[in-house]
């Protein structure tokens, strides 16, 4: 029998490796941390989310999701617009030099606006549902009487990491205090929105 450490330990790492990829969302918080602006707002959001999502995946309910795969599907359209939408806005500021690191009018404007940007990622996305609500789901059932343990270890893997990106990128504020290093990073965000908004769009 599975020791609960373990179990926890393999939800931990499990959850860790589905979210360190560069994701829009990854890239979102980043760029919130940079600007030091919301960011446990955002980083609380990111967790509790992907904790519901887990909880929502252990519990079983990826089997009941995939009856709808049209409902997945809206879900993919709407999210890839809403993506490629902010990858242009992003996009238009790595043409408009000289922004350093103001709150400009965009999502990082506003605090209210900043949860919203991270509720519509992270919800909107249909990949989040299959890392979490499928996969890890799936992987928790192997678990057996530990599932519950091993989505506590997976949840927690996203707190550590939303938490390091968000926080620890502050750091970077006097490298991106410089308008051309800002801009590359701005270039970085919207090449990542873009990419998975088109894919997104077209149904991958």
């Amino acid at each position: 029998m599975n020791h609960p450490l373990t179990a926890a330990a393999a939800g931990f790492g499990t959850g860790l490796s589905l979210i360190v990829a560069i994701g829009a969302q990854n890239a979102f918080v980043l760029r919130q941390g940079v600007r030091r602006h919301a960011v446990l707002a955002v980083v609380g959001v990111c967790a509790l989310s992907d904790a519901v999502l887990i909880a929502l995946g252990v519990g079983g309910v990826g089997a009941v999701v995939v009856r709808w795969p049209g409902a997945v599907r809206g879900v993919g359209l709407v999210g890839g617009a809403f993506l490629l939408g902010y990858g242009a806005l992003a996009a238009r500021r790595v043409l408009k030099p000289g922004t350093g690191l103001q709150v400009d009018g965009d999502a990082a404007g506003s605090r209210n606006r900043a949860v919203l940007s991270c509720l519509a990622m992270t919800w909107l996305n249909p990949h989040v549902y299959l890392d979490t609500v499928f996969l890890l789901g799936s992987l928790a059932t192997g678990q057996g009487p530990l599932r519950w343990t091993f989505g506590l270890g997976a949840a927690l893997a996203s707190v550590c990491w939303f938490a390091a990106l968000g926080f620890g990128a502050r750091f970077l504020g006097r490298f991106l205090s410089r308008p051309g290093a800002w801009r590359l990073l701005d270039g970085l965000v919207a090449a990542t929105m873009l990419a998975w908004g088109a894919r997104l769009a077209a149904g991958l």
